[in-house]
């Protein structure tokens, strides 16, 4: 597994990173815990060394999980652990709202190292800006977590560049995370160049589109419970007829150039597209890492990449963002 420097750090983790959204259960409908324990322990099997959880997934089930996990197979020095914090929920509430706080920060990392089982967390994120708290405030307390020993470098996500400037006012930043897969590029306007002009890894969100990229879905999938997707404008007509055109056209770009799924395509893009990068991949169950396998000995070329870009822009015509995940600042 091809691994990368998160700079200002002795951080090594590998460029494809297992993110544990789905693992949680939040808004993805549930997860069989000791399913998501093996889940982990395969992509572990396969070369991944980053896990990518926070508190609000699954109002921190996640971490538990993931701490379950890591304290079964062993290694842990081998792993980077990534979390997030500044976001949190009432008891009996099915949403969060944003919370960066210096109280809330303190508190969850608290939560989140007891959860992890874990001394020290690898990377801590910001999850989301709070406008309602003075960056000055939300920096400092990373910043003292950051000399603490508590956490060892120090992420935000979602973040512009302004904010990420004004945070850097104050602590150190070593990585940022935003959304990015084929289907959702708008980080490449602003916060990955920034990330790449001063020096920063960037953690790439939703490398699969919520699926969308692995050639799985067809125009009956149904989506139920407290699943995203029912509010992704993406998986609801017209736009998930234009969605899983696109996806057909580059699975058989996949299949006649490479010899590899259309999920291996979607990864190799983030990776090949951009030399900063780590692409996070969500998965609930042991099968759905196996195609890990086929990342391995092959990159796109320049040829691919003007294909890819050709094949979207015909067949997506009406394309829309990830605006609907972010949540909401508190009232009052």
């Amino acid at each position: 597994m091809e691994s990368i420097t998160i700079p200002g750090t002795d951080l090594t983790p590998s460029r494809v990173g297992l993110g544990t959204w789905a693992i949680g259960g939040w808004k993805w409908g549930g997860a069989d815990d000791a399913n998501a324990v093996r889940t982990i322990h395969a992509a572990l099997d396969r070369g991944i060394t980053l896990i990518d959880t926070a508190p609000a997934y699954g109002f921190g089930h996640s971490e538990e999980v993931v701490g379950r996990a890591l304290a079964e197979y062993g290694q842990r020095d081998k792993v980077v652990l990534a979390t997030k914090t500044a976001l949190e929920w009432q008891e009996g509430s099915d949403g969060v709202v944003r919370n960066a706080s210096a109280a809330r920060i303190e508190k969850e990392v608290e939560d989140s190292l007891r959860r992890l089982r874990t001394e020290a967390i690898g990377l801590y994120q910001i999850h989301w800006p709070d406008p309602r708290v003075p960056m000055e405030e939300t920096a400092n307390a990373m910043q003292r977590l950051y000399r603490a020993g508590k956490i060892r470098a120090v992420g935000v996500s979602n973040f512009s560049p302004e904010q990420c400037d004004a945070f850097r006012e104050v602590a150190p930043l070593h990585s940022v995370q935003p959304p990015l897969n084929l289907f959702e590029r708008d980080a490449e306007r602003d916060i990955i160049p920034y990330a790449q002009r001063e020096g920063l890894v960037f953690l790439a969100y939703g490398a699969l589109c919520r699926g969308l990229l692995t050639g799985k879905m067809h125009a009956d999938s149904a989506f139920t419970g407290d699943d995203l997707r029912q509010s992704d404008p993406k998986f609801q007509s017209p736009r998930f007829t234009q969605y899983l055109a696109a996806v057909e056209a580059l699975t058989q770009l996949a299949r006649e150039r490479h010899d590899k799924p259309v999920l291996a395509l979607a990864v190799r893009w983030v990776l090949d597209s951009h030399p900063n990068a780590i692409a996070l991949w969500g998965a609930r169950r042991p099968d759905q890492v196996t195609p890990l396998d086929a990342l391995g000995g092959w990159s796109l070329t320049a040829s691919d990449l003007r294909d890819i870009d050709a094949i979207i822009d015909e067949h997506v015509t009406d394309p829309v963002g990830p605006e609907f995940m972010a949540p909401p600042a508190r009232e009052g």
